[in-house]
């Protein structure tokens, strides 16, 4: 089984949205064969937890205007470190930097296929090790 093409649009525009946002590493995983409660995951890290919450804003209200898809649950509003948007179709993972780093979801979904993104997503890659560069901080946060 594969992502379905309401799941396909769906990641795309939401992958957009969240590197018109400035998100980092942005990455989709199609679960489909592994998982019968979804079809795809997107992963989007930020550096900071205000902008975590830009993107998730910005995510959601990108899909619901363009697609008329609202999700079915948000987490992880209060502290900001990791919302994740439930769309049953996709979910969507936004972390703070530090999260990304310790949790690692990429390796939990390596053996998955990973799904072609939108050209401004692709670009994200890398762009926390260029950010920790460029602030002298690390993923953490902490000066280096």
């Amino acid at each position: 089984m594969t992502a379905t093409d309401r799941s396909i649009e769906l990641v795309n525009a939401a992958a957009q949205a969240a590197a018109d946002r400035l998100a980092h590493d942005i990455i989709a995983y199609d679960v489909s064969d592994v998982l019968s409660i979804t079809d795809a995951f997107v992963l989007a890290s930020a550096p900071n937890d205000r902008q975590v919450k830009s993107i998730v804003d910005e995510i959601e209200e990108r899909l619901n205007k363009e697609l008329g898809a609202k999700p079915v649950r948000r987490e992880g509003d209060r502290d900001a470190r990791w919302i994740l948007l439930d769309y049953v179709d996709i979910v969507v993972h936004v972390q703070h930097s530090e999260e990304r780093v310790f949790y690692a979801l990429e390796r939990l979904w390596k053996d998955c296929p990973e799904l072609p993104l939108p050209e401004d997503a692709r670009k994200t890659r890398g762009k926390a090790d260029e950010h920790a560069r460029t602030t002298g901080k690390d993923a953490e946060g902490e000066l280096s």
